[in-house]
């Protein structure tokens, strides 16, 4: 299995699953990680520093309802759903590259994964391109993550799902837990969902939580573990949204004095926030890893709607047709001040 490659002294990447092992802010790493990609390949259950696909999040009853005229059944892994793609969704995959390069006029490097036709259910087969650029903006280092995917070969599928993100677990202070991280959202609407996680119907603002306003992370609440939608208007939602701006999901900092800061912007127009409370990952000795358990990191996994595929007014955003192109942009910007 591959090991580790840095693009700085600040990031580091695997291509099993094109992780994101590491981005340090001050000196420290503020993801959660394994120093070596078999640790990742026997503990990382919590998807930590994995690209997502082919479709982040839950579809309902492991079933792609309609596409290219039929039903598809997928990999059930979460209760009656299918999440992040299956048992083996691509971050659990060996990537090609990386491919050092240069993009935009920036060092950048490249991932490569195809993923076959039938792949954990999934119709036609499909090639991924992820592209990880490492930059300096004045004191604030930033990582900017695009995705790129299409439809390939001569399965004569016509239409496929996808949904890409990174699924990193941040935690700032280098604590056991995050209890006392201070964050704020740029919306407070969200997915209503049953008990599995699927959406009910109604887009509708969180309970307590207002937009661009701050709140601590207590040691137990808020208990959040939900999509929220920045974009309202599903019919405006391209397929490929990298030409749209970015936009900041949310922004967050290592206590009320300050400390590490950290941004996640994004292209996409919803966004999962995860504050960790299933983490259960078992302490590594021989690694001098401690155990990590609930909320001892959050996420903010940039998306597209929760099961957009089955509901007819969402499935534009996320069914690619065979000659058109998937693409996300997220950029995370961390600092110290």
């Amino acid at each position: 299995m591959s090991s580790s490659f840095s693009t700085a002294s600040n990031v580091a990447f695997l291509p099993l699953g094109a992780i994101l092992q590491e981005f340090k802010i001050g000196g420290r790493n503020i993801v959660q990680n394994f120093p070596t990609a078999e640790l990742y390949a026997k503990y990382n259950n919590p998807f930590f520093g994995e690209t997502i696909g082919r479709v982040a999040n839950r579809i309902s009853g492991a079933k792609i309802d309609r596409l290219n005229g039929q039903s598809y059944a997928l990999v059930q892994n979460n209760g009656p759903n299918s999440l992040h793609g299956g048992e083996l969704g691509f971050g659990k995959r060996e990537f090609d590259g990386p491919t050092p390069l240069l993009r935009n006029g920036k060092e950048s490097v490249l991932f490569k994964y195809l993923s076959p036709d039938g792949d954990q259910g999934y119709p036609g087969a499909l090639e991924l391109r992820v592209w990880y650029t490492a930059s300096m903006e004045g004191e604030k280092t930033v990582l900017e993550m695009e995705y790129e995917a299409e439809l390939v070969g001569d399965d004569n599928v016509n239409e496929t799902v996808v949904g890409i993100t990174n699924h990193s677990y941040f935690n700032l202070a280098n604590t056991p837990t995050i209890a006392g991280t201070v964050f704020k959202l740029a919306t407070n609407l969200y997915q209503e969902v049953d008990s599995t996680g699927i959406p009910t119907g109604p887009i509708k603002p969180f309970p307590g939580i207002k937009e661009n306003t701050e709140y601590v992370i207590g040691e137990t609440e808020p208990d959040i573990d939900d999509c929220f939608i920045l974009n309202t208007d599903p019919s405006s939602i391209p397929v490929d949204t990298r030409s749209l701006p970015l936009q900041t999901l949310a922004s967050f900092k290592e206590s009320q004095d300050g400390g590490v800061h950290l941004e996640v912007l994004s292209t996409e127009p919803a966004f999962q926030f995860y504050l960790g409370k299933f983490i259960n990952v078992p302490a590594v000795p021989e690694a001098g890893l401690p155990a990590r358990g609930p909320r001892s990191g959050f996420c903010v996994e940039p998306s597209r709607y929760v099961n957009a595929v089955n509901i007819d007014e969402y499935r534009p955003m996320v069914a690619l047709k065979r000659g058109e192109k998937w693409g996300s942009k997220i950029v995370y910007k961390g600092w110290v001040a």
